[in-house]
């Protein structure tokens, strides 16, 4: 087959942007836990990648992208076997197999990354290693079959989801709450207040994943096209509308609009028009931004309402951000956009998609939850997930690693 070299040099380049993003969150996370766990956090998330990178060669991308099964993929592909065959369903793609291949090892890698957050000061390195690994094979390999391959159940129904906001974010942010049910709340908390050692690193690491994200949705075009533009400009848009809604959100409930807020609206809005991004209008993702801002600002306190110790916000910007932006597709997608797609709502398209997306919602949470619970008890049962009082009251970056992030690190 003659491939398309514009389309081909555009996702080899997205796929390099999606990679950044890991990268970019480790340090948006590291820079909100304590100087004594920064280190820890970069860690874990660096770890990722290199487990990722080999188990999707070996075998994860097959389970997720060959064969015609409805739940999950074959080995037909594993070990890069047959890769000169393109994925099942994707036979008129434009790009090389590997590269295709490459650009959703991204998204794997970026996905149990996610899922660090809700962790965060309290679990072991060589444990999260082991557990990263399964949780790709268990639980991200059949989520991505059912959503992304055109032979997956949930793409067959209909459900719509152009980058990620099921398989990616509801997916992780569900196995973050799952995980931190499992080994418990951060000693002290939530009377100690565990402050963030370094906002800079913060607001450095979300304009890396607000960088890498341009790859990551509008790279999921598979092509260098209008769609991929549309995606393009709907990030952004929704980008900047959530973390305006967030910071005007802060000030009216605490009286000031914090730096912090501009960040994690940033992430909110990414995470909320990721699924869209393909499917909607620059105007619906305006919409989208903005409902994210406010109702992901308000979500993060469900934490100190239920009480579930999910240190930097997975589960009500992941979570919250990703199930909301895969509603909003219902309300807001439009064919003019995308024909590829469905007409939602408001566009005189009834509530049939709607429905499809609230299945896929629905069942990506209950299974990535419900999954992703009895691997973490049995890992905690067994190998033990939690570090110890001693550990813990030392900090990840001696305990886990035997370095310290700064000399004074306390």
């Amino acid at each position: 087959m003659n491939f398309n070299t514009g389309d081909t040099a555009w996702i080899i380049v997205a796929a390099a942007l999606v990679l950044l993003m890991t990268p970019g969150l480790a340090f948006f996370y590291g820079g909100m836990v304590r100087s004594k766990n920064v280190l820890g956090m970069l860690a874990q998330n660096y770890v990722t990648m290199g487990v990722v990178s080999v188990l999707w060669i070996t075998g994860v991308y097959s389970l997720a992208f060959s064969g015609k099964g409805k739940w999950i993929g074959d080995l037909h592909q594993f070990g890069l076997n047959h890769i000169w065959q393109q994925a099942t369903g994707f036979e008129t793609l434009t790009i090389p197999p590997l590269v295709f291949c490459a650009f959703q090892l991204m998204f794997a890698i970026i996905t149990p990354a996610l899922i660090t957050g809700g962790t965060a000061d309290r679990i072991k390195f060589g444990a999260w290693t082991v557990f990263s690994g399964l949780w790709l094979i268990l639980v991200y390999a059949p989520v991505a079959h059912w959503v992304f391959s055109p032979s997956g159940w949930l793409f067959k129904l209909g459900a719509l989801d152009f980058a990620g906001g099921t398989v990616v974010h509801a997916n992780a942010g569900a196995a973050a709450l799952a995980v931190v049910l499992v080994i418990g709340k951060r000693k002290g908390w939530p009377k100690e207040r565990m402050r963030p050692h370094n906002v800079p690193f913060v607001l450095l690491g979300a304009g890396l994943l607000w960088f890498g994200w341009f790859g990551f949705n509008a790279g999921s075009a598979l092509g260098a096209n209008t769609l991929s533009a549309f995606a393009f400009v709907n990030t952004n848009t929704a980008t900047g509308a959530a973390l305006l809604a967030w910071l005007l959100t802060e000030k009216i409930r605490d009286g000031h609009a914090t730096t912090l807020g501009a960040a994690s609206g940033a992430v909110a809005g990414l995470v909320a028009i990721t699924p869209a991004c393909g499917f909607v209008s620059p105007m619906g993702s305006i919409a989208i931004g903005f409902a994210a801002g406010i109702i992901c600002c308000l979500a993060v306190g469900l934490k100190n309402k239920f009480k579930f110790d999910d240190a930097l916000d997975v589960v009500g910007v992941h979570l919250v951000g990703g199930v909301l932006g895969a509603l909003l597709i219902g309300l807001f997608a439009t064919k003019m956009t995308n024909s590829a797609g469905a007409n939602g709502f408001f566009y005189k398209g009834g509530w049939t998609l709607m429905g499809h997306q609230a299945v896929a919602v629905l069942a990506v949470v209950a299974y990535s939850f419900i999954a992703t619970y009895i691997l973490a008890q049995i890992m905690d049962k067994t190998v033990g997930l939690r570090i110890s009082e001693e550990a813990e009251y030392e900090g990840l970056d001696r305990s886990q690693h035997g370095e310290s992030a700064y000399e004074t690190a306390n």
